[in-house]
């Protein structure tokens, strides 16, 4: 079986997804949807680039085709312009012109677009150009896609499009097959399933602290703060329940702040003596090892899908406080394994934030049910083998049409 992604090459859940598909002898390709560098931590795939320079780290089990980048890492506004310009010099270097022609050269048994603001509308302009019989297309909704877009004039329309010339749509949300259906979309809905794929159980185990949830000390933030995401918000909500945090001992962590987040982070722990740390960049291992060492995590979001901050907290035993706005209620149980609060209400979500940090039977017993939870329905023995079968019906069903 040959598969062609359209995605974020350099997105974790990207990874992730495409990793659980490696020992299957299948023939598969990624075509980066926007900028940046191959993850590392791909495996047995051939990533197809336009300028690029090989990763340190990256797996020799990944091909990349493209043209080799000569210039070291001081270089990069050089390379940025070589980007910025040769598509507009030469059609042949256009991002539509390269998948187009790759799409039929490969002549791939499934193309999928992981994402849909970017891929998938990237694939509906190859597929309008492409000559003869398109592939099998699959386009499978990311966050914000459909929850949020769907909404918006300049962008429902281009939605609608995609949704009707794809065959399949795949998502993380029983909601959102429903937003699909109501955009349009008449083609066959494959298996509700986490963009993240599944996840090792076994080896993240190895990245929690021990002991019971209730014993932890750190508040874990998700520090998105821009057209969806709403850290302040929190940041706000801690501000509100200062007292109980500075008299149990509690400290703040944030992932991935922009300035603002990181300004305002600093003034609130000059203000209230919380001890906050608010981290630009984490990995994936390090995100988890945070997870695995807070009693609570907070994520916050005007639109959101899975909401995979929450899912990760939820298999690292930290009790999710997570916006109303994602799918959150598909995975807890509001009050019992979690709380589901607006997110742009701090007061709110502070008085989640006090209930949370006061009530010790509620975390753990949430963390008991959240681990059973995580065992048969996101550990990685559940999901892969779901994967499998997908893509193998998906290709059986395209050669019973050919036949």
């Amino acid at each position: 079986m040959r598969i062609l992604f359209v995605a974020f090459h350099n997105s974790i859940h990207t990874c992730r997804w495409i990793n659980q598909l490696k020992g299957q002898g299948w023939d598969v390709h990624l075509f980066p949807s926007a900028g940046g560098d191959t993850h590392v931590g791909l495996e047995e795939v051939t990533v197809h680039e336009l300028l690029y320079q090989r990763p340190a780290g990256l797996s020799t089990t990944v091909r990349i085709k493209g043209f080799c980048w000569p210039f070291p890492k001081r270089y990069l506004p050089v390379t940025r312009m070589a980007l910025q310009y040769f598509p507009r010099m030469l059609p042949w270097a256009q991002q539509v012109n390269r998948l187009t022609h790759l799409i039929q050269v490969l002549k791939p048994d499934i193309v999928e677009s992981k994402e849909i603001q970017h891929a998938g509308y990237l694939t509906l302009e190859a597929k309008e150009r492409f000559k003869g019989k398109f592939p099998v297309w699959i386009v499978n909704n990311w966050g914000n896609d459909i929850h949020l877009f769907g909404q918006l004039a300049a962008h429902k329309s281009k939605i609608q499009q995609v949704l009707s010339g794809c065959d399949y749509y795949s998502c993380e949300c029983h909601r959102d097959i429903r937003l699909a259906r109501e955009l349009g979309f008449k083609g066959e809905v494959l298996p509700v399933l986490p963009n993240c794929g599944g996840f090792d159980l076994e080896r993240l185990a190895l990245l929690r602290e021990s002991g019971p949830t209730s014993s932890r000390r750190l508040i874990f933030v998700n520090g998105y703060q821009d057209w969806h995401g709403r850290a302040l918000v929190a940041l706000r909500a801690l501000s509100l329940c200062a007292d109980v945090i500075r008299r149990g001992g509690f400290r703040v962590a944030l992932h991935s702040v922009n300035p603002d987040v990181k300004v305002a982070a600093e003034l609130l722990a000059n203000e209230t003596g919380i001890p906050i740390v608010a981290h630009s960049y984490c990995t994936h291992d390090e995100i988890m090892r945070l997870h695995g060492q807070s009693r609570v995590h907070i994520g916050l979001a005007i639109s959101d899908g899975i909401a995979i901050t929450s899912l990760e907290a939820l298999v690292m035993g930290a009790f999710p406080i997570q916006s109303c706005t994602s799918c959150a209620d598909e995975w807890i149980v509001d009050g019992q394994t979690g709380f589901i609060v607006p997110p742009e209400d701090p007061e709110i979500v502070a008085n989640a934030i006090r209930r949370a940090l006061a009530d010790d039977e509620l975390v753990d017993s949430a963390a008991e049910i959240n681990a059973k939870v995580a065992q048969e329905r996101l550990a990685q023995a559940v999901i892969t083998p779901k994967v499998i079968a997908m893509y193998e019906r998906v290709a059986a069903d395209k050669r019973k049409c050919a036949s």
